[in-house]
C-alpha cells in the first residue's frame, strides 16, 4: 500500500453513487452460469456486434480509428441531419435490444454490455440536445480546423495504394467538413453561444498554418498535410507497395487535395475574423450562457458518469487539495525541508524554467522514451495482463502545438500497426525534469497507452467494448496508475515522488477550477490565478489549462473522480478479501474490462470480490 499512503478513504466513499436509474444485479460466479444463460449471452453478443457494425457504417472515422479499412474515404456526417440520423439509429437499436432480450436472463458480463448499450442512448440524447453548446470550432483540444488534419496524419493508417486513395479522398472533402463547422457555429452564435476570443484567435492562427508553405508557396517548408502525404507515399514506395509511376500519381492526387483545402480554410478565417468583435473574454464559463447551468450539469454527468452536482465536485476538490498539500509537507519535511514551498523553491533554483531549444527537446524526448521502456520492465510487479504493442513519445504537431499545452496520448490500433503514442508540447519553457516519470506513468505505461493496448485486444465481449471511451474511467485509470507506479518502484528519488503528488494536486485543483468557471462565475484570470497558486502550474501552462476547461466543460473533472472510484473499489476489495486480496488480479480486472462507466465498473468489481470469496 505504499503508493496510497494518506489517501482519504472517507472522501472516496462519499464520492460516487450509481445513477438512480441504474440497478445492478448481485454477483454471480462465472462457473454458476447455466447453459441457457451462456446460450443467451452468445445470441446477445452476436446481436450487439451486428448493431455495432451498423454504427460503424454511420461513423466511418470510428472505423478508421479501430484499424478498419471500410469507408476510409469518408468523414462522419456532422450535419444536423447526420447527427439526427445517428441518434434515430441508436434509438431503434436499443428498442430492438429490449424487444429481443430480457436483461435478467443474461449472465453478469452480458448484463454489463446490455446496460452500457442502453446508457449510450441516454448519453446520445443529452449530447444531441446540447449540441449547440459544443460546435466544431469551440474546443481548445478538438477544434476541427486542427483535429481533422490530425486525424489524417496520426490516425489514418496507409499501408497500400488503396489506403492512400482513401486518404486523398478525405483530403478532397475536408473543405466540406470545415463548411459544416462554420454553419454549425453560426447556429450556436444565433442562440447567444459564442466561442471565447482566445479560441477564435487560435482558429485563425491554426488555419493559417494549414495553408502556409509548400505547395501553397513556392519556397519554405512543406505545409503539414503536404509533408504527411509525401511521407506516406515515400513509405509505400520504400516498402515496394507501389511503383514509381503509381507513387507519382498518388502524390499528384494528394497535391490537388491539399491545394483544394485553401479556399475552405480561407472561409474559416473569414468567419472567425467576423466573430472576433463579439467573442467574449474574461467571464466565459457555462454560467454566462443561456441555460448554461443546465448544460454544465449535463456535461459533468457525461464526463464523470455520475450524478455529482457542481457544488459536490467543488467541495470534493477543496478537500482533496488540502489532503494532498499535507502529504507534500510531510514528504518535504522527511527530505529535510521546512515544508512543501521550501521544496518547490529548492527545485526552482536547481531547474529553472528554460526556453525550449532543439537540443533540449531531443534530450527530453530521449528521457520520456527511456522512462516508458523502464516502466515496461516494472509491470510484472503489479500486473499479469501486459501490453504487447509499441509505445513512443513524440512532439505535438506544429499546427496544434501551444506553449504549456497538455500532453496527451492515443492508444494503438487493433493490430498494432499504429503504435501507442504520447504527444508532448515543446513550446514556451521546460518543466522540472522530475515530472517526467509521473507524466509517462499517466500518459504512457501503465496509463493511457497501456490501457488502450489492452482494450483494443479484448476478447469474449461485444466488439463495441473495445471502441468506447469514458473520460472518468480512462483518466481515472491513468491517475490511479501514477500512484501505482510508486508500488512498482518507478519513482527513483524523492523529487519524482514529490512531483507525483504535485500532479495529483493539479488534478484536485481542476475540480475546483472547472466548477468555479462554469458554475460559480469565475473569470479566466481568477481561474488562472488559482491554477498558478494552488495548482502549482507555471503561468503559460495555467493559462492553457484554464482555456481548455472553458471550452470543454466538465472534462477535466473526470480524472480525480475516476481515480477516487478506482481507489474506493480497491479498498473495498482489500477489506472484503483480507489475505486473499491479490493486487495483480485486481489491476488486471480493472484494466482488462476496457473503458466502463463507473457504476458498471463497480458492479464488475463486486462480482469479482464475490468470486474470490468462493
Amino acid at each position: 500500500m505504499a503508493g496510497f499512503k494518506g489517501l482519504s478513504l472517507a472522501v472516496a466513499l462519499a464520492l460516487t453513487a450509481a445513477p438512480a436509474a441504474m440497478v445492478w444485479a448481485a454477483a454471480t460466479p462465472a462457473a454458476a452460469q447455466t447453459a441457457a444463460e451462456q446460450a443467451e449471452a452468445t445470441r446477445f453478443t452476436a446481436f450487439i456486434d451486428g448493431e455495432f457494425e451498423q454504427e460503424l457504417k454511420l461513423e466511418p472515422q470510428r472505423a478508421t480509428a479501430l484499424g478498419r479499412k471500410q469507408d476510409n474515404d469518408k468523414w462522419n456526417d456532422t450535419s444536423d441531419a447526420g447527427q439526427l440520423k445517428l441518434l434515430d439509429w441508436r434509438r431503434g437499436s436499443v428498442a430492438r435490444m429490449k424487444a429481443q432480450f430480457q436483461r435478467e436472463k443474461l449472465p453478469p458480463e452480458a448484463r454489463a454490455s446490455y446496460d452500457m448499450w442502453a446508457m449510450e442512448l441516454d448519453r446520445a440524447e443529452a449530447s444531441y440536445k446540447f449540441r449547440r453548446y459544443q460546435p466544431p470550432f469551440y474546443s481548445f483540444l478538438y477544434s476541427i480546423h486542427s483535429e481533422l488534419p490530425n486525424f489524417l496524419i496520426n490516425t489514418q493508417a496507409v499501408t497500400d495504394a488503396a489506403d492512400m486513395r482513401g486518404y486523398n479522398a478525405r483530403l478532397k472533402t475536408l473543405g466540406g467538413q470545415l463548411d459544416l463547422g462554420i454553419a454549425a457555429s453560426r447556429q450556436s452564435t444565433a442562440l447567444g453561444i459564442n466561442a471565447p476570443k482566445f479560441e477564435i484567435e487560435r482558429v485563425i492562427s491554426g488555419s493559417k498554418t494549414m495553408i502556409t508553405g509548400q505547395p501553397f508557396d513556392a519556397a519554405g517548408p512543406d505545409s503539414p498535410l503536404w509533408a504527411d502525404a509525401k511521407a506516406k507515399v515515400a513509405k509505400l514506395k520504400a516498402a515496394g507497395k507501389v511503383t514509381d509511376a503509381e507513387a507519382d500519381a498518388l502524390l499528384a492526387d494528394a497535391k490537388a487535395g491539399v491545394l483544394g483545402i485553401k479556399p475552405a480554410y480561407e472561409r474559416v478565417i473569414a468567419w472567425a475574423n467576423g466573430e472576433l468583435p463579439k467573442a467574449p473574454s474574461g467571464r466565459t464559463g457555462a454560467v454566462s450562457l443561456p441555460n448554461g447551468l443546465e448544460w454544465y450539469a449535463t456535461a459533468l454527468k457525461l464526463n464523470t458518469t455520475t450524478d455529482l452536482t457542481p457544488d459536490q465536485v467543488h467541495a470534493l476538490g477543496l478537500k482533496e487539495v488540502d489532503r494532498i498539500q499535507k502529504e507534500q509537507d510531510a514528504l518535504a519535511q522527511k527530505a529535510g525541508f521546512k515544508d512543501r514551498q521550501a521544496f518547490y523553491d529548492d527545485r526552482a533554483k536547481k531547474f529553472p524554467p528554460t526556453p525550449w531549444t532543439d537540443a533540449i527537446r531531443a534530450d527530453y524526448l530521449r528521457q520520456y522514451n527511456e522512462t516508458i521502456a523502464r516502466n515496461r520492465t516494472l509491470l510484472p510487479k503489479v500486473f499479469t495482463n501486459l501490453p504487447v504493442y509499441k509505445a513512443e513519445v513524440v512532439r505535438e504537431p506544429a499546427f496544434s502545438e501551444v506553449a504549456g499545452g497538455a500532453a496527451h496520448a492515443s492508444g494503438p490500433n487493433a493490430d498494432g500497426t499504429r503504435p501507442g503514442r504520447v504527444y508532448i508540447h515543446m513550446l514556451g519553457v521546460t518543466d522540472d525534469p522530475a515530472n517526467i516519470t509521473d507524466l509517462m506513468c499517466h500518459e504512457g505505461i501503465p496509463g493511457h497507452v497501456m490501457q488502450g493496448d489492452i482494450q483494443v485486444r479484448q476478447k469474449g465481449v461485444p466488439k463495441f467494448r473495445s471502441a468506447y471511451r469514458y473520460v472518468a474511467y480512462g483518466e481515472g485509470w491513468a491517475l490511479y496508475t501514477e500512484a501505482l507506479c510508486k508500488e512498482m518502484g518507478a519513482y527513483q528519488d524523492v523529487a519524482s515522488d514529490f512531483f507525483r503528488l504535485d500532479a495529483e494536486l493539479f488534478r484536485a485543483a481542476r475540480l475546483v477550477t472547472d466548477t468555479g468557471i462554469h458554475a460559480k462565475g469565475w473569470t479566466e484570470d481568477q481561474a488562472v490565478d488559482y491554477m498558478i497558486k494552488t495548482g502549482r502550474r507555471p503561468p503559460n501552462q495555467a493559462r492553457s489549462e484554464v482555456r481548455r476547461y472553458i471550452t470543454l466543460p466538465g472534462q477535466a473533472t473526470g480524472y480525480k473522480i475516476g481515480m477516487l472510484k478506482i481507489m474506493e473499489l480497491r479498498h473495498k476489495a482489500e477489506a472484503a478479501l483480507g489475505p486473499k486480496f491479490d493486487l495483480k488480479a485486481y489491476d488486471d480486472l480493472v484494466v482488462g474490462e476496457g473503458s466502463l462507466p463507473l457504476a458498471v465498473l463497480e458492479r464488475q468489481v463486486d462480482e469479482w470480490i464475490a468470486r474470490q470469496k468462493g
